[in-house]
């Protein structure tokens, strides 16, 4: 991906990466979402624990299934649910298929390409669901073991892979609505909530700086409420409460339709999230249940462009409110930090491909020019640049070398697709080309970052430029 990174004086991998140059200091107000944006979970333990909600809701409903864990490592951000099939699929930055698994059996590469070859994955197809957040990690997980074991006949009624998705995704949105996973984590948040003292810093810098701070969230009060006081408040200035960073807190915002809806706005009166409706101005710092972007930006009395907004879900937080509001987006990627650690360790075998595969170019364009020769000699046509003879022997003296070259090439290509993720590899990447979800964050993210406390760093204050755009033909 072509893009900068403001990260002098920042840790390893915590920079701040820009696909479109971004002048904070041309910024008034920016907004953020809440959960795994502001307050970042262990993510293992977070889905695993939703993962063991949906996975009880199907037992109670008489699906034996039971037996079934939750494996971190099964599937990643960015993957491609294909529900027609029944296959979790990683697609390139064009949408061709580049790995796929059926369930959770990887296909081999005849299986791939017959099942895919003409196929271009669209997001706007609803045959595909891509997973735009840390939150699909656990549906996906169970989704393709039980396409498992649906083909394996072990589930209680027959149906097609998209009701399998429907019933899964119908309890996975009930263990995240219905409150019961929520209350556990409200009840012993340090197992679960991974706090960040120079999140509360950056954003201290930011409102100091002048910025107005929004917090908008599709959580319900309650849980907004009892995150934000153990993530913030403990390093917050003394007598300072999180709700006095914000000038506008919305709660329940469910987005994306926040974004193109014009839902009434009611006001939150109490902690124990007393709601009444709200006419006239919002007040300083008030905390708000529903309500649309139209709205709020009225309120703010500010163009699209003098706004920025970070969040973590690929689509409810940047793709929408890029296209139709035309705010600054900025994309958090907790993930980004493994990978750039996976990249460094994975560069000495990068060098080894490069230059092997120099040679096979090299021995190729000889190939190829040897083959023209021989076409020419034989038609007794045009120029013979070549003239040696003897074409069959020593095109298979090439091809021989060639055959050799990919003997050494195949097993670090094998461990170079492995880095990070032993079937998918590196998020951003489809094998040597960017992957379907690094295409989004190009086109839809002015700038992405591991983490919100990443701007600490940059400061209130910094100019963040992209590179210069490469292409292919660039020396």
């Amino acid at each position: 991906m072509t893009a900068s990174s403001l990260a002098q004086g920042s840790p390893p991998g915590r920079g701040v990466y820009c696909n479109r140059t971004l002048n904070l200091r041309a910024i008034d107000v920016v907004g953020y979402d809440m959960d795994y944006t502001l307050v970042h979970y262990h993510v293992d333990d977070w889905e695993r624990r939703a993962y063991e909600h949906i996975r009880g809701r199907l037992v109670a409903d008489g699906w034996p299934v039971e037996d079934l864990r939750f494996d971190a490592e099964l599937v990643v951000r960015g993957l491609v649910i294909d529900i027609e099939l029944g296959n979790v699929l990683k697609a390139n930055r064009f949408g061709f298929v580049k790995t796929a698994c059926h369930g959770t059996r990887r296909m081999d590469f005849d299986e791939l390409r017959q099942t895919y070859a003409r196929t271009m994955i669209g997001l706007a197809d609803p045959r595909y669901r891509f997973m735009n957040t840390l939150f699909a990690l656990s549906e996906c997980c169970l989704y393709a073991q039980l396409v498992d074991r649906l083909d394996a006949g072990g589930l209680p009624q027959p149906m097609g892979y998209d009701d399998l998705y429907d019933a899964v995704r119908s309890r996975s949105d009930a263990t995240h609505t219905e409150g019961e996973l929520k209350a556990e984590i409200i009840a012993a948040p340090e197992k679960y909530v991974d706090q960040d003292a120079d999140t509360v810093m950056a954003l201290l810098d930011q409102q100091r700086a002048g910025k107005r701070l929004l917090l908008i969230t599709n959580s319900e009060w309650s849980y907004t409420l009892a995150m934000m006081k153990y993530a913030f408040d403990p390093f917050l200035p003394d007598g300072m409460s999180w709700r006095e960073l914000f000038e506008v807190t919305v709660v329940a915002a469910r987005k994306p339709s926040f974004f193109t809806s014009g839902a009434p706005l009611l006001r939150v009166t109490s902690d124990e999230g007393s709601l009444m409706p709200h006419v006239g101005p919002l007040e300083p710092h008030g905390c708000y249940y529903g309500g649309n972007a139209s709205l709020l930006q009225a309120h703010l009395g500010v163009s699209g462009d003098e706004i920025l907004y970070l969040g973590d879900h690929m689509y409810g937080d940047v793709r929408v409110t890029k296209n139709l509001l035309r705010w600054r987006t900025g994309l958090i990627l907790r993930e980004l930090e493994e990978e750039l650690v996976a990249v460094e360790e994975s560069t000495e075998i990068q060098a080894q491909l490069a230059a092997l595969m120099a040679d096979k170019e090299q021995l190729e364009y000889q190939h190829c020019q040897l083959r023209v020769a021989q076409l020419r000699s034989k038609g007794g046509y045009g120029p013979v640049h070549d003239e040696g003879g003897d074409y069959g022997r020593r095109l298979a003296k090439l091809r021989a070398a060639s055959v050799a070259l990919d003997e050494q090439i195949s097993p670090l290509a094998t461990m170079a697709g492995k880095a990070h993720n032993p079937c998918w590899g590196l998020m951003m990447r489809a094998g040597n080309d960017k992957s379907l979800l690094a295409r989004q964050i190009e086109r839809y993210a002015d700038v992405y970052t591991s983490r919100v406390s990443n701007l600490l760093y940059a400061t209130p204050f910094a100019y963040l430029r992209s590179r210069r755009g490469s292409l292919p033909h660039d020396p």
